[in-house]
Formats: C-alpha cells, structure tokens, sequence
C-alpha cells in the first residue's frame, strides 16, 4: 500500500530544499494534501485491470467493438509530470462482449501508476487480449505531456500517439478500419 507518513515527510524536504518554509499557513497542509493527491494517482498500483473485465456477456456479435475518446490521466515515471488524452480502443468479439464500463475502468487501473504512454498502450492492449481472449485488439493513446509542455523542450499542442495492435488489428483491412471509426468526424 502507499505509505502516506513517508510521502508527507518527503514533500516537507522538498520544501524546504527549494528554499521554502514548510510550516508557512499556505504550506502547513500541502505535505497531507500532497500523500493523499499520490495515494489516489497511483492508487492503480495495487489493482489487477484484468479484474475489471473477468465475466462479461455472451455474445455472439463477431464484428468490431470500438470505444472512441475514452479521457484517462497519468504520471510520466521520469519526471513525476501529468500527461492526459483520450484513449480510443477497439476490439473483434469471439462470443463474449465486455461491459464498456469495464474497459474504461481497465484504463483507469493502468493509467493510475507510474507509466510510459507507450507502456501504458501496450499493458492495456494486452489486458484486453488476455481477458476477453477476442479475434484482435486496438489500442490508440493521444496524449499531452506536461514534462514536454511546461518545462523542458516547451511544447504546447504538442500530442504523442501510440498505437498496439494484437491479432486480427494486425491485418491491415481490419487496421484500416479501426483507424477510419477512431477518424470519424475528426478534422483530416
């Protein structure tokens, strides 16, 4: 589990090693503030994103399933920065369906930890593999970075893609396809 007391103390040093005063009223709260904040972002951390998608529904549907703009927040593990954007995941049902909820949720397991955009595409399209054992599975993450936004290279508008493509996803009639539903109604 996250250990809250340790992080507090942590924060309070690194007040006070940027030349800040820890027991100033604008401060006396935030070390608190600061480990209950890191308790609920990496909250993933001690959650399995497979439980999220064990059972769903049987279902003899056999054609693509894709889930467009799923919004989803994480921490690049170098430099402890936010980086946000919307998930677009799809996939080719073999005779069980996800609750879409449960996918979001999977999302949220994965992307509540110290990650990498590309790791973070790859784990949550092997989840879905691994889980729903479906034809194929395709995940695209849009995101942008505050470590290459607000210090750094200073990069506003800047967007990463990143893409995984497992089993059928990897055909490219079946990739094309995904990629034209996740373009759908967005400026070419």
């Amino acid at each position: 589990m996250i250990d809250q007391a340790r992080i507090e103390v942590a924060v309070r040093m690194i007040l006070e090693a940027i030349g800040e005063d820890p027991a100033r009223e604008g401060l006396v709260e935030t070390p608190r503030r600061v480990a209950e904040m890191y308790a609920e972002l990496f909250g993933g951390l001690h959650e399995d994103p497979r439980e999220w998608l064990r059972g769903g529904f049987a279902e003899e549907h056999r054609e693509m399933v894709v889930l467009r703009d799923l919004p989803f927040y994480s921490m690049c593990e170098h430099h402890f920065l936010p980086f946000y954007g919307v998930a677009h995941v799809g996939y080719i049902p073999e005779g069980r369906v996800a609750g879409i909820s449960k996918i979001a949720r999977a999302l949220d397991t994965l992307s509540r930890r110290p990650q990498l955009q590309e790791r973070l595409t790859s784990q949550l399209a092997d989840v879905l593999e691994e889980a729903l054992q479906p034809a194929g599975v395709g995940v695209i993450l849009e995101a942008a970075h505050l470590c290459m936004i607000m210090r750094g290279v200073k990069k506003p508008g800047s967007l990463i893609v990143t893409l995984a493509a497992r089993g059928a996803f990897t055909r490219p009639e079946i990739h094309q396809k995904f990629l034209a539903l996740v373009r759908k109604n967005q400026p070419t």
